[in-house]
């Protein structure tokens, strides 16, 4: 008699403190405190002052945290034409990869929100965007690492249904991208149960935005298992007890 099909393994819950808020002065210290103090990843957002009005950090620094970091750099990548930079970024240390969905479509396709682009109303990209989404991919995995795929607020889960297949991981943005200490949009919640509904279980659901004490009960419940938190850890004093306090809030959430 053939044995069921195990079930496949439900993705752990991972803390991923963003560097967006930790004190530029003392990067250093601050990854090296972070990874002690019990982090799973360190997020790390680049951004170019095009896609996102600010403008972080490129590949020297992470080369730099790349040399005291022991846990994953979860970078994040909020640029433009992110498929050129692959092999700049990786040099430099990322072992996830991240780009937006907007990013890889025409301007004239883009909607201009309140604070950053999207594509609301769309339902699918046209062939040159899927083409840009998949070769980006391609690169990403052919170094051997993760690779992700964001989406900001408003842009619809559907345009990245056609390749779950091939990704690792989907950024829900419970934010507009660009600046730190944002309140989380409540609105997401109901995205992110969809996208973890369309990903099975093999796809990690990060959230980027707003995620402490008071949102990541929502956002585990709604089907998130990876939890970029800034200010809610470097923020914090003890960023030991902050880490713990989130993941202990997220064990004691029921998932989807």
């Amino acid at each position: 008699m053939t044995e069921p099909a195990a079930a496949p393994a439900r993705p752990p819950i991972r803390i991923s403190p963003s560097l967006l808020a930790a004190d530029f002065s003392r990067l250093g210290e601050e990854v090296l405190d972070v990874q002690r103090s019990g982090a799973d990843w360190i997020h790390v957002d680049v951004m170019d002052g095009h896609f996102v009005p600010n403008l972080t950090i490129g590949p020297a620094v992470i080369k730099s945290i790349r040399g005291l970091a022991t846990v994953p750099l979860d970078v994040h990548l909020m640029i433009e034409r992110p498929w050129d930079v692959v092999d700049a970024y990786i040099d430099a240390g990322a072992d996830i990869l991240t780009a937006h969905v907007e990013a890889f479509v025409p301007t004239a396709w883009r909607r201009r929100a309140p604070r950053g682009w999207t594509l609301e109303g769309y339902q699918y990209l046209d062939d040159e965007s899927r083409r840009r989404v998949r070769d980006f991919i391609a690169a990403v995995i052919t170094r051997d690492k993760k690779v992700g795929l964001a989406l900001n607020p408003t842009t619809p889960a559907s345009l990245v249904l056609e390749f779950l297949g091939e990704i690792d991981m989907i950024v829900a943005m419970t934010v507009w991208p660009g600046f730190g200490a944002q309140k989380f949009i409540d609105e997401v919640s109901a995205k992110i149960h969809e996208l973890r509904l369309m990903s099975g279980e093999r796809v990690s659901v990060e959230v980027d935005g707003g995620i402490n004490m008071d949102t990541v009960g929502k956002s585990v419940a709604a089907g998130a298992n990876v939890l970029v938190a800034g200010t809610a850890v470097f923020g914090d004093p003890e960023p030991r007890a902050a880490i713990k306090g989130l993941r202990d809030r997220a064990a004691a959430t029921p998932r989807p």
